[in-house]
């Protein structure tokens, strides 16, 4: 990847997580799989900031953060990174898929929406809860 597609991928991000900073901010969501938070990209110091940075953001009241251990009974998805963007009129939900090629994709027809949100459910029901998932974050932190 091109050191400027890298700089407008983390602007986009930084720019996201602002959101969530602002009055009123809206609610966030997000169910990750310990392989992605055992990943260790950027060696240990760069891991154990990430997984810190996680558990504070995870301790804002409009912040979920659940994860999938590796001892789930099953994972319905294949790891690819989903975001479902829901709002008050539902015919205007989003689901917004990162592919490989450093595009993102962007589905609304309402059977694609269906069909993500059954896969977000079902990856949730297998998570561990938002407290439980907090704590498996500070045992992976401190093993690192």
């Amino acid at each position: 990847m091109r050191q400027y597609e890298i700089e407008h991928r983390l602007t986009h991000r930084i720019k996201r997580q602002g959101l969530l900073h602002r009055e009123a901010p809206p609610s966030y969501s997000a169910t990750i799989h310990e392989a992605a938070l055992r990943m260790g990209f950027g060696g240990p110091v760069v891991t154990r900031g990430q997984l810190k940075h996680l558990i504070d953001m995870s301790e804002l009241p409009q912040v979920t953060v659940r994860v999938v251990p590796f001892g789930a009974p099953h994972f319905p998805t294949t790891g690819q990174s989903i975001d479902y963007i829901e709002g008050p009129v539902p015919q205007l939900d989003t689901v917004q898929l990162d592919t490989h090629y450093g595009a993102c994709e962007f589905l609304d027809a309402e059977a694609q929406l269906s069909k993500y949100r059954s896969v977000l459910d079902s990856t949730e029901a297998c998570a561990l809860n938002p407290v439980e998932s907090r704590d498996f974050i500070h045992r992976i932190t401190r093993d690192i």
